[in-house]
């Protein structure tokens, strides 16, 4: 089954947003993830939730999402996203 990473971000540094962008991408291509959504622009129609960037990743299986997650090549990327931003993440199961 389908699974899928969700992440909202406030980017705080655009340069080093950059980095993490270009070292996550390693590691998705790594683990066989693929962006379905990556920063477009948001239009929230319910609720109080103002995003200002999201992003949703696609996946075999939960399982490889965990280890793109777990992944020591996307343990460097949050390293240097740090400072460079506030995010919000979770995994879903899908279909």
């Amino acid at each position: 089954m389908a699974a899928y990473i969700v992440a909202e971000s406030t980017v705080t540094d655009p340069q080093q947003f950059q980095t993490y962008r270009q070292l996550t991408q390693v590691a998705l291509d790594t683990y066989g993830g693929r962006y379905i959504v990556r920063g477009g622009k948001c239009e929230p129609v319910e609720g109080d939730w103002h995003p200002q960037r999201v992003a949703i990743i696609e996946f075999a299986s939960l399982e490889q999402a965990r280890q793109f997650y777990e992944s020591p090549e996307y343990a460097a990327a949050r390293a240097a996203r740090a400072n460079a931003a506030k995010v919000n993440m979770l995994l879903v199961e899908g279909s």
